[in-house]
């Protein structure tokens, strides 16, 4: 006789039980924060869905999800992070902040709401508006990264 036995792993992060999770509910996460640039909640709510259509088989719907994710982009900041020797700026800090509200409706225990943020660095001399899409790009893949860990993987 003979027998096999066959593993399979997913390396994706997700660990969903897809028979009590089906479905995904993520609202539109407006900009709250006191400086704005408009493209960055547009490159956000992509981000944030592309993530759980290519990483998870949740149906994303518009209301009722079995998960729930809302909230909004609180701040979007830049501080002089160095200083060189004429005392003038020489890196400057670009900081971007989300909270979220994340309900499971199948296990409320897992129930929270947080706030998420990320930080890159770019040389003084750069004008921000030369340098913001990517920056922002950059933030956003690791805020996103980091609810999708916080919601749907269990590390």
């Amino acid at each position: 006789m003979l027998f096999s036995c066959t593993i399979s792993y997913k390396f994706n992060g997700a660990s969903i039980d897809y028979t009590k999770t089906k479905t995904i509910q993520i609202d539109p996460f407006p900009i709250r924060s006191a400086y704005v640039w408009a493209p960055m909640q547009s490159i956000f709510q992509n981000k944030l869905t592309d993530i759980y259509a290519s990483q998870t088989k949740l149906k994303q719907v518009k209301k009722n999800g079995d998960l729930q994710l809302a909230g909004e982009i609180t701040g979007f900041d830049q501080f002089n992070k160095g200083i060189s020797a004429d005392g003038y700026s020489s890196q400057v800090q670009l900081k971007m902040t989300v909270n979220v509200r994340f309900t499971n409706n199948a296990k409320h225990s897992e129930d929270f709401e947080r706030q998420f943020s990320a930080t890159t660095e770019y040389d003084a001399t750069q004008q921000l508006v030369n340098v913001q899409e990517e920056l922002v790009t950059q933030m956003v893949k690791d805020i996103t990264d980091q609810i999708f860990n916080a919601t749907v993987a269990n590390w």
